[in-house]
């Protein structure tokens, strides 16, 4: 399906990908710890609203 050059081009860039968000990361992660402080509640209250939505989607199914 892909070519072997294509398949290069995806890992490589996969990687150099990888590394650079990982930099950029660590590099800004005073900032995060400022401006983003409790957000951690906020991604627990998503993530147990998705999981009461399939929880009544599989009762009442």
């Amino acid at each position: 399906m892909f070519s072997k050059g294509q398949i290069i081009f995806g890992v490589l860039f996969f990687i150099v990908f990888a590394i650079i968000i990982g930099f950029m990361y660590r590099k800004d992660l005073k900032l995060h710890k400022q401006f983003y402080k409790g957000s951690i509640w906020m991604l627990i209250a998503f993530i147990t609203f998705i999981l009461c939505i399939s929880a009544i989607k599989f009762l009442f199914n």
